[in-house]
């Protein structure tokens, strides 16, 4: 009996998890790591040399596919409407669980004080914060001069993490106004584009082509089409290629991440856990209240139909990929094959919808950055009001969109969320250590998302999914 694709790389990520615990255990972790996890990154670079050809020739030949630009426009607002809605909703779930569970307010109040004053004591050095985010100054207070005092000599007797610096520095760099990612969308030069992975403009490129293939006469840019559909057949074959040895991949790519974290010492990724349990357990919980809730109910309710379960299944492969990968963009060529393959979705459709989502459609992200900004408000005894929360809404929304242009996406759309709000970037220190494991499970809904949301544009437009037997 052949075990499906599912299985196998479900098999590999768990036999890559034991083997690193395994060789944790017994010292050999730095064998794991020269050896073994180089296959991972092998596994990483060959998704992401596919993935930017891929997108590039899937969105010009799925607006080509169109037919007309009235459809294409009319395909855009609903995937766009679709994408603002689903992101509104992870954001508003991570609100609600954070607030209910209040995982800052597990640490003792002792630490939570010191917290306080430590951020008092940056706006005081900060010119672009006046005050305190809800008006109360702890540091005022004569009878916590003592404690005032203590924290303003660690804080000097410990420089700011070089690394961290460098990514608050970065996450600058990529700041303006609202509509800064319009701009980012835009390339002056395409060939760098490509060279420099910046999805968003060749997604923009790819469109603008496909647009105006679609305004010349179809016996002039027929060798074009052809051209275009030949090499994107050329790609999804090499996406085939690949996902045979997954499953191996998959072992190497587990192998390395789990032994980074644990070196030779297994229980430091249980300390890691318990120091940051409240907070890592919120995220999971609104992940899968985004996952099991959220998209069952919307797919329900819009394509009239209860296909959830068929839905999963369909898309296994790509969660899991996601999950190991950590990159929805690395995943695409994965999430393109299951949704065509799998549920039926056209190629044009699939083609349009999915590496724009993969781009700008991050509601795993979203939430984790609502979480994690009022996680650290908790922490450190600054109360937000509703309307300042609501304000993470609209701009998690705007961070999220403009978040492909850049690496280290979540944190540095993180360290825009908090800059917006006048809190402190470099409180992102504090989630670092379980950043990578949550990152894995974000993407995972990262890509659900992007699944889900092409399953019912294609639904709308007459598209017959899950045809095939369940």
């Amino acid at each position: 009996m052949k075990l499906s694709l599912p299985l196998r790389i479900l098999i590999g990520l768990a036999a890559g998890i034991a083997w690193a615990v395994l060789s944790s255990t017994m010292g050999w972790s730095r064998h794991t790591l020269d050896w073994i996890a180089p296959f991972g990154d092998i596994f990483i670079n060959l998704l992401k040399l596919i993935a930017i050809p891929l997108v590039l020739f899937s969105i010009i030949g799925g607006v080509s596919g169109l037919g007309d630009v009235a459809k294409l426009g009319r395909t855009g607002l609903r995937m766009l409407a679709l994408y603002l809605a689903t992101t509104v909703m992870a954001i508003s779930v991570g609100l609600l669980v954070v607030n209910l569970i209040k995982p800052g307010e597990w640490s003792s109040d002792d630490q939570r004080l010191r917290n306080r004053i430590a951020y008092e004591l940056w706006v005081q050095e900060t010119p672009t914060v006046s005050k305190p985010k809800d008006g109360l100054c702890i540091s005022c207070d004569p009878k916590n001069a003592a404690l005032v005092a203590e924290v303003m000599a660690a804080r000097q007797a410990s420089p700011p993490d070089p690394a961290l610096m460098g990514k608050v520095e970065e996450a600058k760099s990529v700041q303006g106004g609202p509509l800064q990612f319009l701009v980012d969308m835009v390339p002056s030069n395409i060939f760098l584009s490509f060279n420099n992975a910046l999805m968003l403009q060749v997604i923009f490129f790819a469109l603008f082509f496909g647009v105006v293939l679609l305004t010349l006469p179809a016996a002039t840019v027929a060798p074009v089409v052809a051209l275009v559909q030949g090499l994107n057949e050329v790609f999804m074959r090499m996406v085939d290629l690949v996902m045979r040895a997954a499953p191996w991949f998959v072992f190497a790519l587990m192998a390395g991440v789990v032994s980074r974290i644990a070196g030779d010492d297994p229980a430091a990724v249980l300390q890691l856990f318990k120091s940051l349990a409240g907070y890592s357990l919120t995220v999971v919980l609104g992940l899968a209240l985004v996952v099991f809730l959220i998209y069952p109910t919307v797919m329900t309710l819009l394509m009239r139909r209860n296909v959830f379960v068929r839905f999963l299944k369909a898309i296994s492969p790509a969660q899991l990929l996601a999950f190991s990968t950590s990159s929805s963009a690395a995943t695409l060529p994965a999430t393109l094959e299951c949704v065509e393959e799998n549920i039926g979705v056209s190629k044009g459709t699939a083609s349009f919808v999915l590496p724009i989502g993969a781009t700008v459609n991050m509601d795993g992200t979203s939430l984790y950055q609502a979480v994690a900004v009022v996680f650290l408000a908790q922490f450190h005894l600054v109360d937000l009001t509703l309307v300042q929360q609501l304000g993470i809404i609209l701009t998690a929304t705007l961070a999220s969109i403009g978040a492909a242009a850049v690496p280290s996406a979540g944190l540095i759309t993180l360290f825009i969320v908090l800059t917006g709000l006048g809190l402190d970037p470099a409180w992102i220190a504090i989630i670092l250590p379980v950043d990578r494991i949550l990152d894995m499970c974000r993407t995972v809904v990262n890509v659900t998302g992007d699944a889900a949301c092409c399953s019912i544009i294609a639904h709308s437009q007459g598209e017959r999914l899950f045809n095939k037997p369940a």
